[in-house]
Protein backbone atom coordinates (compact mmCIF):
# COMPACT_ATOMS: atom_id res chain seq x y z
CA UNK A 1 0.00 0.00 0.00
CA UNK A 2 1.38 3.56 -0.84
CA UNK A 3 1.33 6.36 1.52
CA UNK A 4 0.45 9.63 0.60
CA UNK A 5 2.42 12.16 2.37
CA UNK A 6 -0.17 15.52 3.48
CA UNK A 7 -0.31 18.32 1.14
CA UNK A 8 -1.75 21.66 1.02
CA UNK A 9 -3.12 23.27 -1.79
CA UNK A 10 -4.19 27.28 -1.87
CA UNK A 11 -5.58 29.47 -4.58
CA UNK A 12 -5.45 33.35 -4.66
CA UNK A 13 -6.24 35.96 -6.89
CA UNK A 14 -3.95 38.94 -6.93
CA UNK A 15 -4.35 42.17 -8.50
CA UNK A 16 -1.18 42.30 -10.41
CA UNK A 17 0.37 40.92 -13.54
CA UNK A 18 1.89 37.58 -13.32
CA UNK A 19 5.53 39.10 -14.02
CA UNK A 20 4.98 41.26 -11.24
CA UNK A 21 3.59 38.23 -8.69
CA UNK A 22 6.81 36.44 -9.94
CA UNK A 23 8.95 39.11 -8.96
CA UNK A 24 7.89 39.31 -5.68
CA UNK A 25 8.74 35.22 -4.99
CA UNK A 26 12.03 36.10 -7.10
CA UNK A 27 13.32 39.00 -5.83
CA UNK A 28 15.07 39.08 -2.24
CA UNK A 29 14.16 42.31 -1.17
CA UNK A 30 10.43 42.44 -2.33
CA UNK A 31 9.77 38.84 -0.72
CA UNK A 32 11.03 40.41 2.23
CA UNK A 33 7.59 42.97 2.35
CA UNK A 34 5.32 40.59 2.38
CA UNK A 35 6.74 36.93 3.39
CA UNK A 36 5.79 34.72 6.21
CA UNK A 37 2.89 34.85 8.86
CA UNK A 38 1.28 37.97 10.59
CA UNK A 39 3.05 37.84 13.47
CA UNK A 40 6.70 37.81 11.86
CA UNK A 41 8.69 40.14 9.55
CA UNK A 42 11.51 38.71 7.30
CA UNK A 43 15.41 39.35 8.90
CA UNK A 44 16.88 38.25 5.89
CA UNK A 45 16.46 36.93 2.66
CA UNK A 46 18.57 35.32 0.08
CA UNK A 47 17.23 34.37 -3.62
CA UNK A 48 19.74 33.36 -6.16
CA UNK A 49 16.16 32.09 -8.81
CA UNK A 50 17.14 29.95 -11.31
CA UNK A 51 17.29 26.05 -11.17
CA UNK A 52 19.86 24.12 -8.85
CA UNK A 53 20.08 27.58 -7.30
CA UNK A 54 18.90 28.40 -3.39
CA UNK A 55 17.13 30.61 -1.04
CA UNK A 56 17.41 31.57 2.63
CA UNK A 57 14.78 33.42 4.78
CA UNK A 58 15.09 34.31 8.21
CA UNK A 59 12.11 35.22 10.25
CA UNK A 60 11.62 36.61 13.49
CA UNK A 61 8.48 36.65 15.38
CA UNK A 62 7.11 39.76 17.40
CA UNK A 63 7.87 37.62 20.48
CA UNK A 64 11.52 37.41 19.57
CA UNK A 65 11.51 33.77 18.36
CA UNK A 66 13.49 32.94 15.14
CA UNK A 67 12.43 30.88 12.50
CA UNK A 68 15.00 30.04 9.13
CA UNK A 69 14.20 28.09 6.07
CA UNK A 70 15.92 27.39 3.29
CA UNK A 71 15.84 25.35 0.35
CA UNK A 72 16.70 24.44 -3.82
CA UNK A 73 14.74 25.53 -6.92
CA UNK A 74 14.11 22.94 -8.93
CA UNK A 75 12.28 24.34 -11.22
CA UNK A 76 11.67 28.36 -12.60
CA UNK A 77 9.27 29.55 -15.77
CA UNK A 78 10.00 33.17 -15.58
CA UNK A 79 6.00 34.85 -15.01
CA UNK A 80 4.80 31.04 -15.22
CA UNK A 81 5.68 29.69 -11.69
CA UNK A 82 8.33 27.97 -9.57
CA UNK A 83 9.26 25.14 -7.84
CA UNK A 84 11.21 24.57 -4.80
CA UNK A 85 12.20 22.28 -1.78
CA UNK A 86 11.55 23.63 1.61
CA UNK A 87 13.35 23.16 4.86
CA UNK A 88 13.22 24.67 8.42
CA UNK A 89 16.71 24.89 10.09
CA UNK A 90 16.27 23.04 12.81
CA UNK A 91 14.36 20.31 10.91
CA UNK A 92 16.31 19.90 7.82
CA UNK A 93 15.96 16.10 7.30
CA UNK A 94 12.14 17.15 6.71
CA UNK A 95 12.46 18.64 3.40
CA UNK A 96 8.82 18.98 1.58
CA UNK A 97 8.34 20.79 -1.89
CA UNK A 98 6.27 23.71 -2.66
CA UNK A 99 5.17 24.50 -6.35
CA UNK A 100 3.93 28.09 -7.43
CA UNK A 101 1.64 28.94 -10.91
CA UNK A 102 0.90 31.71 -11.79
CA UNK A 103 -2.38 31.80 -14.56
CA UNK A 104 -2.96 35.20 -16.38
CA UNK A 105 -6.56 36.69 -15.42
CA UNK A 106 -8.70 39.32 -16.65
CA UNK A 107 -8.40 40.73 -13.19
CA UNK A 108 -4.60 40.17 -12.65
CA UNK A 109 -3.10 36.90 -11.77
CA UNK A 110 -4.46 33.51 -10.27
CA UNK A 111 -2.03 31.97 -8.03
CA UNK A 112 -1.68 28.15 -6.54
CA UNK A 113 0.19 27.15 -4.52
CA UNK A 114 0.59 23.52 -3.09
CA UNK A 115 3.09 22.46 -0.27
CA UNK A 116 3.70 18.97 -0.39
CA UNK A 117 5.53 15.69 1.17
CA UNK A 118 5.16 16.70 4.08
CA UNK A 119 6.43 14.50 7.10
CA UNK A 120 2.99 14.61 8.93
CA UNK A 121 -0.86 16.01 9.38
CA UNK A 122 0.03 18.42 12.11
CA UNK A 123 3.23 20.02 9.57
CA UNK A 124 0.67 20.43 7.18
CA UNK A 125 -2.18 22.08 9.35
CA UNK A 126 0.88 24.91 10.47
CA UNK A 127 2.27 25.48 7.00
CA UNK A 128 -2.02 25.70 5.98
CA UNK A 129 -1.90 28.91 8.27
CA UNK A 130 1.24 30.20 7.71
CA UNK A 131 0.92 30.23 3.92
CA UNK A 132 -2.61 31.64 3.99
CA UNK A 133 -1.37 34.60 6.34
CA UNK A 134 2.06 35.09 3.60
CA UNK A 135 -0.53 35.48 0.77
CA UNK A 136 -2.83 37.32 2.41
CA UNK A 137 0.11 39.88 2.81
CA UNK A 138 0.79 39.48 -0.79
CA UNK A 139 -2.76 40.76 -1.70
CA UNK A 140 -2.34 43.51 0.74
CA UNK A 141 0.62 44.73 -1.15
CA UNK A 142 -0.82 44.27 -4.54
CA UNK A 143 -4.20 45.88 -3.33
CA UNK A 144 -2.53 48.94 -2.43
CA UNK A 145 0.18 49.77 -5.25
CA UNK A 146 -2.88 48.51 -8.10
CA UNK A 147 -1.74 46.75 -11.58
CA UNK A 148 0.86 49.07 -12.64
Amino acid sequence: MTVVAPSLTLVRRLRAAPERVFAAWTMAETLATWFGPHHTRVEEAEVDARPGGSFRVVLREDNGGRHEVAGRYLDITPDQGLVFTWAWQNAPERESRVTVRLRAIPEGTELTLTHDRFADEATATRHTRGWTESLERLAARFATEGMA
